[in-house]
Order: structure tokens, then sequence, then C-alpha cells
């Protein structure tokens, strides 16, 4: 990653170094915010059943409607990626970290490399 990425890498929580973290009470260990003291889990309490969409976008394309209509089973759709490229993680159609499809069990999964720094 270089100084001109919109990214942030994730925090090792294993071993926080100087990535400014601190202990939260009973959380674990949280960011500390530039704008005042560290929050923990409990601060957030009451959004927790506020429901949100998540979407994981492999990649995107474009084409007619005719061209559309065409796509039957077994048609190979062409993507904007590349294989192994990072895929993007929307929450509420905002674009909040990447990250890498995984396996998990029988399921597709997506495990997240780069939380997005949201500009304000």
């Amino acid at each position: 990653m270089n100084d001109t990425d919109n990214g942030m890498p994730l925090p090792d929580l294993e071993n926080d170094g100087d990535m400014g973290l601190v202990p939260g009470a009973g959380a674990g260990l949280m960011q500390a915010d530039d704008d005042g003291p560290a929050k923990d889990a409990a601060d957030l309490e009451a959004v927790f059943d506020v429901p949100v969409h998540v979407s994981a976008v492999l990649g995107r394309s474009r084409m007619d409607v005719g061209e559309l209509l065409k796509l039957g089973p077994g048609t190979v759709l062409e993507l904007d990626r590349k294989v192994g490229e990072a895929i993007d993680i929307y929450v509420n159609d905002r674009l909040v970290a990447r990250g890498e499809v995984v396996l998990v069990e029988d399921k597709l999964g997506v495990t997240m490399t780069e939380i997005i720094k949201a500009e304000r």
C-alpha cells in the first residue's frame, strides 16, 4: 500500500505495537480516536440492532439489455477485475473495506484485508 491509497490496514490485535491501541472495557483492544478517548463496544450498544445492507462485489460488467437477455446457464460473464484482485465490501452502498473470497466449510465468505478510511 502506498501513501496515495484510500485504505487503512487493519490493526494487528495480537501485537498492538505503535498502532495507538488502548484496552477497551471488556471488549478487547479498540482503536484510539483522534477526537477523544478510546471507545469500546458498550458505547455502540444502542446501534447493535440497526439493520444494514452488506454487499461484497466481485466485479462489474456493462452490457445492453439485448445482450443480457441472451445470457443463459453456463454463460461466462467477463468482469472488470482480475483473478486474485481484492473485492469491494459495501455497507448501505458505501465502500467500507476490501477483502478476499474464502471458503468456509461449503459456503463462500469474505475476509476483510483493508478498511477504507471515510472521507469527512
